[in-house]
């Protein structure tokens, strides 16, 4: 495993569709938890200094928009692609934009994709994202922000 670069002094943390639904959508999957209290619970681990903008959108070009954002900025990546995981190769170009730049991409999911349906078991970011993690709720983000951040 290669080291983070130095802390970020901005973490984006990017979200895809229906993630808005947190709280309410399938909460036996997605938790109970709204992105209002993962907002809060990441701002709560965030060491001084370090600047985080959680965002969410349904609309797979703003998303890239974002990715973009991050190179022209500097900013360290965490994204939760949601069901843009699976098939958006624009977006899959986005990511690499970033991890090209030297920048971290942390690929998230709040459930185990490989422990759902067939279809989630492939994700076209992977591969150019700086490492995964899944399955731990809003650790999975917690996990992901240690990381950047140089907690972990």
């Amino acid at each position: 495993m290669t080291d983070p670069a130095p802390r970020p002094g901005r973490v984006l943390v990017l979200n895809g569709p229906n993630l808005n639904r947190l709280g309410t959508r399938e909460p036996d999957v997605y938790g109970t938890g709204t992105l209002d209290d993962l907002r809060a619970e990441l701002a709560g681990a965030a060491p001084e200094g370090v600047a985080l903008d959680l965002r969410q959108t349904n609309d797979e070009a703003e998303l890239i928009g974002w990715l973009h954002e991050a190179v022209d900025t500097g900013s360290a990546v965490i994204l939760n692609p949601a069901a843009f995981t699976h098939y958006s190769y624009a977006l899959r170009d986005a990511a690499a934009l970033v991890t090209k730049a030297g920048l971290p991409l942390i690929e998230v999911h709040l459930s185990n994709p490989h422990s759902r349906e067939e279809f989630r078991h492939t994700s076209v970011i992977s591969g150019v994202a700086t490492g995964v993690i899944a399955g731990f709720g809003f650790g999975s983000y917690r996990l992901a922000l240690a990381r950047i951040t140089g907690a972990l």
